[in-house]
């Protein structure tokens, strides 16, 4: 008999998308954000596939090309399976407007998809799959990005498993 007592599930809030990635990145942003990645894009950022501004995440991707994105709030931090990934990055990213923005480099901001979330303070996960599928031209192959959001203290940026494939990104 199962126990009644036990709290509902809290509804998540999450999307699917397939997003241009002009100049090897898309973002996530806070609605009411102005950071800027434009001086963000260091030489170490392009090697974790992340930059940082207030209240935006410039995610990296292998392809600048469309490129398939899931993005989903969970009530808790997620387990960690480092295992299906080929690349995983945490950092943190503060919400005040509780509307996130999910968009390429490139989207035109009032068009570009957005998620509701309690306004606060979140920890991102980037997981980055299939790095090691593109083709000798790098305009195909199975790269596919997802990140996690939950509420949590900031904790700085820590990549967790670093890509090991070989000349993944033309420089």
């Amino acid at each position: 008999m199962p126990d009644e007592r036990q709290e509902p599930t809290r509804p998540t809030s999450k999307g699917k998308y397939t997003l241009f990635a002009d100049y090897f990145q898309f973002y996530i942003q806070d609605e009411d954000s102005k950071g800027d990645l434009s001086d963000a894009w260091t030489d170490q950022a392009v090697a974790d596939l992340v930059a940082l501004a207030p209240g935006t995440v410039g995610v990296g991707t292998v392809r600048n090309m469309d490129v398939p994105v899931e993005v989903e709030f969970l009530a808790q931090e997620p387990p960690l399976s480092l295992d299906a990934w080929d690349h995983v990055v945490e950092c943190d990213i503060a919400l005040p407007s509780g509307k996130l923005v999910v968009a390429g480099c490139t989207d035109y901001f009032p068009d570009a998809a957005r998620l509701s979330a309690t306004p606060g303070h979140y920890r991102a996960r980037l997981l980055y799959g299939g790095l090691g599928t593109l083709s000798e031209d790098g305009l195909r192959g199975d790269d596919h990005y997802r990140i996690e959001l939950w509420q949590g203290p900031p904790t700085g940026l820590k990549v967790l498993k670093r890509d090991a494939t070989p000349n993944r990104r033309p420089q």
